[in-house]
C-alpha cells in the first residue's frame, strides 16, 4: 500500500455497504477497500429474493455487482467472513477465523436480523423460514415440493410478497395478522380496504386478531400451527416476517453509542473516531419528527451508505435523514405508497381523504395545516415523488396547499410558490 493511502474497511455486502463502497471508490482511486460479508452468496438485491420461491428468478439474477452503479471496480469483497468484534481504538476488527485486519476508516453496514417472538413455541422445527437472505429464500423454495399449504405469521410487505410467490406455486396460503389489518404498520385498517379486497380476490385467505402460539412439527417437520385462540391451521411451511432488529451487537460499546441500533450524526459518523454506520443498523433522524429512527428499507439504506462513503472519502456530505415510513411497491396488482407520518387516528393532524374507483388518497398536514407531514397514495401513485420532496424540505405548503388536496401538483407550482 502507498504512503499516505487510506485503508478503508466495509462490514455488510448489501445496500449500504456496497453502495458505500462504490462512492468511496468514484473519490479515493487507489485505497484498498474491503467489504466482509458473512454470507456465501456474492452482493445481491434483497428484495428480490421472494422470486427465487416464486421461480421467476435465480440467484444470478439478482446479482448486485454489474447492475447500475454497481460496478464492483477496485473492491475486494470477501465472502464467509464474520466480523466478530471492533477495536475502534486499535483500529481492528477480528473475524471469525482469528484474523485481526487493521482500518483507517470503518463503516459498519450489518444490517438487522428477522425477529423471532420468543413467545411462539417450536420455531425451531424444519420448515419454519424467516426470508431474510438469498439463503433463507433458497431453502424455503426447496421446501416447495413438499407444501399445500404455508402460513405466514406477519403482514408486512416482505410476507405479502412472499404469499404471493407462494401462491404462483399452487399453494395454499394463509396470512395471520395480530393486528387489525395487513400492512399496519404502513397504513391505518380503514385506509387498507383497497389492499384488502385485492387480497381476498388474488385468493390469499388472512386472519386478523389472532396471533400463533406454537408451531406443531413431526419427524417430517411443520406440520400445522396453533393459534391463540385455539384454532389448528395443518401445514407444512411456516413462514415468519415480525420485523428485524439492527445487528450492532458486536460494536464496541465502550467507545461506539449504540441505542437500539449505532447512533450516527448527519454526516453518519458514529462516536467513535473513524467509525461510520449506515443502513438498517444505523440510528438516524426522522425528518418530518426530528427524533431518531432505525428503519430497514433498501432505498434508505442506499442513500445513506452513499453518504457514508463520500465522508469516509473525505468529501462531507449530510444524509437528509431517515422518514418514518415511506415504501413504495405493489401488493396484489395494487401500487401504492406510504411516507411521512399516515397514522392520524386520535391525533391533531388536518386530514384530507379521496376516495374514487381504484384509488385512494391520504394527505396529512401538521395540525396549523402549514406543512404536509404524510401522504398515502393507493392505486394511484403519480405525483409521489413531489410530495415526497415538499415533506422531506419541510416546505411550507400555503401556496401549493390546493394543488396538493387536489392532486394537480406539478413543478411549475414550486417556481411560483417562492
Amino acid at each position: 500500500m502507498a504512503s499516505g493511502e487510506k485503508r478503508y474497511l466495509i462490514v455488510g455486502a448489501s445496500a449500504a455497504g456496497m453502495a458505500a463502497a462504490e462512492a468511496i471508490r468514484s473519490i479515493d482511486k487507489s485505497g484498498p477497500v474491503t467489504v466482509f460479508s458473512d454470507e456465501s452468496d456474492p452482493p445481491y438485491f434483497r428484495p428480490l429474493i421472494p422470486f427465487l420461491i416464486s421461480g421467476k428468478k435465480e440467484a444470478a439474477d439478482m446479482a448486485l455487482i454489474g447492475q447500475g452503479p454497481y460496478r464492483g471496480a477496485g473492491i475486494d469483497v470477501r465472502l464467509n467472513s464474520k466480523v466478530e468484534s471492533i477495536d475502534s481504538r486499535a483500529r481492528t476488527v477480528e473475524l471469525k477465523s482469528g484474523e485481526k485486519v487493521e482500518f483507517d476508516r470503518l463503516l459498519i453496514a450489518t444490517g438487522s436480523r428477522p425477529y423471532v417472538p420468543p413467545e411462539i413455541e417450536g420455531t425451531g422445527a424444519e420448515g419454519v423460514f424467516t426470508l431474510r437472505t438469498l439463503a433463507d429464500a433458497r431453502s424455503a423454495a426447496g421446501r416447495v415440493g413438499r407444501t399445500t399449504r404455508a402460513v405466514m405469521l406477519g403482514g408486512g410487505i416482505l410476507n405479502l410478497k412472499a404469499s404471493f410467490a407462494l401462491l404462483e406455486r399452487g399453494i395454499k396460503v394463509t396470512l395471520i395478522v395480530q393486528s387489525p389489518q395487513v400492512l399496519s404498520q404502513l397504513m391505518e385498517p380503514g385506509d387498507a380496504a383497497l389492499i384488502r379486497d385485492a387480497l381476498n380476490k388474488a385468493g390469499l385467505e388472512i386472519e386478523t386478531g389472532v396471533s400463533a402460539s406454537r408451531i406443531l412439527s413431526g419427524s417430517a417437520g411443520v406440520r400445522g400451527v396453533l393459534l391463540d385462540d385455539g384454532r389448528e391451521i395443518v401445514c407444512e411451511t411456516v413462514c415468519i416476517g415480525k420485523g428485524v432488529r439492527p445487528n450492532a451487537a458486536f460494536a464496541d460499546s465502550e467507545s461506539i453509542h449504540v441505542d437500539s441500533g449505532i447512533v450516527v450524526d448527519r454526516f453518519t459518523a458514529s462516536s467513535a473516531e473513524s467509525v461510520y454506520a449506515a443502513g438498517d443498523v444505523a440510528v438516524t433522524v426522522d425528518p418530518v419528527t426530528g427524533g431518531r429512527i432505525v428503519t430497514a428499507l433498501w432505498t434508505n439504506a442506499v442513500e445513506m451508505g452513499r453518504c457514508a462513503g463520500l465522508n469516509m472519502a473525505g468529501r462531507p456530505t449530510a444524509y437528509g435523514g431517515t422518514f418514518g415510513i415511506l415504501n413504495a411497491t405493489q401488493v396484489a396488482g395494487v401500487s401504492f405508497v406510504s411516507m411521512g407520518i399516515v397514522h392520524t387516528s386520535g391525533l391533531d393532524y388536518e386530514t384530507h381523504v379521496h376516495e374514487s374507483r381504484g384509488a385512494y388518497r391520504k394527505l396529512v398536514f401538521s395540525p396549523d395545516g402549514k406543512r404536509l407531514m404524510g401522504v398515502l397514495l393507493l392505486g394511484d401513485i403519480s405525483r409521489a415523488g413531489l410530495y415526497r420532496f415538499v415533506i422531506r424540505e419541510r416546505m411550507p405548503v400555503e401556496k401549493i396547499k390546493s394543488q396538493i388536496i387536489n392532486h394537480t401538483l406539478h413543478y411549475g407550482h414550486f417556481l411560483r410558490s417562492r
